[in-house]
């Protein structure tokens, strides 16, 4: 086992095996990990707004779903993947708090996951496995290795996808 890369909220990184990549604190954000099977190559994107084009000051591309997943590909790329034959795991998009308005404003996890969707769909990347929604945060590990998810929640036993 090499490393555990650590990945911040409104952040994004890569590895290569035999390390691994993590983010930590997952609510509404949602996390993207995006992948090379033949390199064994991962990128992780933790976003936490869906689209970029709502916001005024945007310098930050890795906050959101429309330009953190493909800053992360680039990246990926840049370090010997290639966009060809990517797939994807993703986890979080909770709505943490229950607001009983159904304000779309407040649903933002729901929102990032759709973005999310829409995002790795417009690439052509196929997402192999997902845990969103609900109403919990989740931790999550990428282990390019093996192609590994794991994904932790607090109350919860450790999920492999």
């Amino acid at each position: 086992m090499g490393n555990m890369i650590k990945v911040g909220m409104a952040d994004f990184n890569i590895c290569k095996a035999p390390d691994a990549i993590t983010t930590l604190g997952l609510g509404s954000c949602v996390g993207i990990a995006l992948y090379d099977a033949n390199r064994k190559i991962a990128g992780l994107a933790h976003i936490m707004l869906p689209d970029s084009q709502a916001v005024k000051n945007n310098s930050n591309v890795a906050k959101f779903a429309d330009t953190g997943i493909d800053a992360c590909i680039d990246m990926m790329v840049k370090n010997g993947a290639s966009r060809i034959g990517l797939v994807a795991k993703i986890a979080g998009g909770a709505q943490m708090f229950a607001f009983g308005s159904g304000n779309d404003m407040l649903r933002i996890g729901e929102r990032n996951v759709i973005a999310t969707k829409a995002k790795l769909k417009q690439l052509g990347i196929r997402i192999l496995a997902e845990d969103t929604g609900n109403s919990y945060g989740r931790t999550i590990e990428f282990y390019p290795e093996t192609g590994e998810l794991l994904i932790k929640a607090v109350g919860k036993p450790p999920k492999k996808v």
